[in-house]
């Protein structure tokens, strides 16, 4: 099994959250936190993001995820 990272540019993209936002919804523990890649750069597991999408998805239409 694989792992991808994805960069911000495409958390943003998936997510349709701005920057602002979405680092809002992590300092809340709304969104999954980042992995430190290097000094000056993170990224998601691609997994943490689905996982996040599809809660939202299951939120709204009243299930539990």
């Amino acid at each position: 099994m694989s792992i991808r990272i994805l960069p911000i540019e495409q958390v943003l993209d998936r997510t349709g959250l701005s920057r602002r936002t979405l680092y809002s919804e992590i300092s809340e523990g709304r969104f999954p936190r980042p992995v430190q890649l290097t000094a000056r750069r993170v990224g998601w597991p691609e997994a943490d993001v689905e996982a996040f999408l599809t809660s939202k998805i299951a939120a709204r239409d009243g299930m539990a995820a």
